[in-house]
């Protein structure tokens, strides 16, 4: 199989966790928007349900490491590119009914091309 190929099978695996995560802490930091503004709304004492925003507070913190894991992963993957002889620059090119439909849908599939 043609290592360019292979390459970009990979880089595309790559752009949909990137995207999926940049979707998730998107949306948990909505998730947290939305908890603080019906207490708010509701009058609740900021001591009732603490937990709560904390313990999402903190899923949104892991979800922040995992970016930077992946982030780390995308450096380290473009250096193996080169090592196994792959001059060939991949880069994605997002549609935007693409980004639309993975929010929508959660399917991690973007249409991204090679140029």
């Amino acid at each position: 199989m043609d290592k360019v190929l292979v390459a970009q099978t990979v880089a595309n695996r790559l752009f949909a966790t990137e995207n999926a995560i940049d979707v998730a802490l998107i949306e948990a930091s909505q998730l947290l928007q939305a908890m603080l503004q019906a207490r708010q709304d509701l009058r609740i004492s900021a001591v009732v349900g603490d937990r709560a925003p904390a313990q999402l507070a903190q899923a949104i913190a892991a979800l922040s490491a995992a970016r930077s894991a992946v982030v780390e992963t995308h450096g380290e993957l473009a250096e193996a590119k080169l090592r196994v002889g792959i001059r060939t620059k991949l880069i994605g090119v997002f549609k935007k009914s693409a980004i639309l439909e993975d929010s929508v849908t959660g399917s991690a599939t973007i249409d991204r091309i090679a140029g």
